[in-house]
């Protein structure tokens, strides 16, 4: 009797450690909307628009916050996860503060190069989003967000929007750029909520 190998063989269980569909990656995938916009640190500025007031950022302005220093794992759409990223950057809930606070639902990010994306407000405080300026003990590279990208970790990484300038509180969690073209309105991987 002949028998393929491949009858033989198990299956392999699941990585606790990773979203169902994910596979690590030593690489930092480099995943754009558009080109690379070029901003110095010196010529980038932050708006907050909230219900309650606005405020605006400069370079000076954010790395005069208390900086935080985050471990933890990303998860892209595409299916690749890097475990125990390295990032610096400010919390959002002092980026709120700044502004008033806010007792809108959601916020839309807004980025250089036109690049939008909506997340829930509960999914930026709590110590659960930051403004990054460094990745692995360095400036962030232009290609992964030079100067400032958000980092929203628990959510699939195109919530994670580089080259950010702007963040609007809304009373109704409209959709913004990928998610208008058919991603997921929320974008959890331990879900697989990956497209609508």
């Amino acid at each position: 009797m002949i028998v393929s190998r491949g009858f033989g063989e198990r299956r392999r269980q699941p990585d606790p450690s990773l979203p169902p569909g994910q596979r690590t990656t030593e690489d930092f995938p480099v995943m754009s909307a558009g080109p690379t916009p070029v901003i110095a640190p010196a010529d980038w500025r932050f708006s907050i628009a909230t219900e309650r007031g606005t405020a605006q950022w400069g370079w000076d302005d954010l790395t005069a916050q208390p900086i935080d220093e985050i471990t933890t794992d990303i998860h892209c759409v595409t299916r690749w996860s890097k475990l125990g990223t390295r990032w610096r950057g400010v919390s959002l809930d002092h980026v709120l503060a700044a502004a008033g606070g806010t007792e809108q639902v959601s916020a839309m990010i807004d980025c250089y190069g036109d690049y939008t994306t909506n997340v829930p407000i509960a999914d930026l405080v709590g110590g659960k989003a930051w403004l990054a300026f460094e990745f692995e003990g360095e400036p962030l590279e232009p290609e992964h967000g030079f100067p400032v990208r958000l980092i929203v970790p628990h959510l699939y990484f195109w919530k994670s929007a580089k080259w950010v300038r702007g963040l609007r509180t809304q009373a109704v969690d409209e959709p913004g750029f990928w998610e208008v073209n058919g991603y997921h309105q929320y974008g959890d991987p331990w879900r697989e909520q990956r497209y609508w």
